[in-house]
């Protein structure tokens, strides 16, 4: 790995991959206890635009390079650029860049930041139970995975109630018959499958087709790993997760739509730069369906 190389890795994917994540999030800001000091309330951030940190502790900052230099002298290795490139390659982080995707409809939705989390419990909502039911989703799963939300629009000071699919940085996912939107931060989810060091990993778009694909297993569960996006634009987001784990077949089961077929070629593109890691779309299983919801509420003869 080369200089430039390293300067283009994502800085909170390096920390991702140290067991660090941010404390708090703005929509370019993330926000973290210092990796490369000792401290106690956050003052380390990271520029996610521009990728650059800075650590208002001691002042310092920089690139992916400076930051890893910085680590290793904080743990009392050697600590060289020569150092910092190696130790950055061996993290198994890569540059693979990608053009984002979005959805025509996405800015719809309400990951403003308005929403405030109130209160969690496991589902008991009439009406949320009704809408699984309708969108062909047994409570006992659904409650495996899933909460039940009450959450504050602070800019309309209104209350309301959904289900809530947790991310990887605190945020959820929310659905309602109503309402599709999250509380921030957005990025995906991670599932573990059943089996140990499994070999496969699923990519799913949104927790309603994973839950669609268990469903069709009667519930048992993935053998697999699996990735939910939560949304096309964070499929970024599941590359480091992807890397050099030892999983030898990535399964997608995008939309069947223009979207869903960049998302589809873009993990395509990306499992041919790994080495022994092939990849399976599934579309065949759910076409000609939207997605895979859409094929399991039509097996079950089931319409919203």
């Amino acid at each position: 790995m080369n200089i430039d190389q390293a300067k283009a890795i994502a800085i909170v994917e390096i920390l991702a991959k140290l067991g660090i994540h941010p404390q708090r999030r703005t929509a370019d800001k993330a926000f973290y206890l210092s990796p490369v000091r000792d401290e106690k309330t956050p003052s380390f951030w990271v520029d996610t635009k521009t990728n650059r940190w800075h650590d208002f502790g001691d002042g310092r900052g920089g690139d992916a390079v400076d930051l890893a230099t910085a680590y290793l002298q904080f743990t009392r290795e050697a600590h060289t650029v020569s150092d910092a490139l190696r130790w950055i390659g061996n993290m198994g982080v890569v540059a693979y860049e990608m053009t984002p995707i979005y959805r025509a409809d996405e800015h719809r939705n309400h990951d403003d930041g308005s929403l405030v989390l109130k209160s969690k419990r496991s589902i008991q909502h009439v009406g949320l139970i009704h809408y699984l039911d309708k969108r062909g989703i047994l409570l006992p799963i659904a409650r495996r995975y899933l909460k039940e939300l009450r959450v504050q629009n602070t800019r309309t000071d209104k209350y309301f109630t959904a289900l809530g699919f947790p991310n990887e940085e605190g945020g959820f996912e929310l659905r309602n018959p109503f309402f599709k939107g999250c509380l921030r931060p957005k990025t995906i989810s991670f599932v573990r499958g059943k089996t140990p060091k499994p070999e496969g990993i699923h990519l799913f778009e949104g927790f309603m087709d994973y839950l669609s694909a268990i469903s069709q297993l009667q519930g048992s569960g993935l053998a697999d790993d699996a990735i939910i996006l939560n949304s096309l634009s964070c499929l970024k987001q599941a590359i480091p997760y992807m890397q050099n784990y030892g999983y030898r077949v990535a399964y997608s089961w995008m939309d069947n739509d223009e979207a869903g077929a960049k998302a589809t070629n873009i993990i395509a593109e990306f499992c041919q730069t790994q080495t022994d890691l092939r990849h399976t779309p599934m579309n065949k299983v759910y076409t000609p369906h939207k997605d895979v919801n859409a094929w399991h509420m039509h097996k079950l003869n089931l319409t919203l």
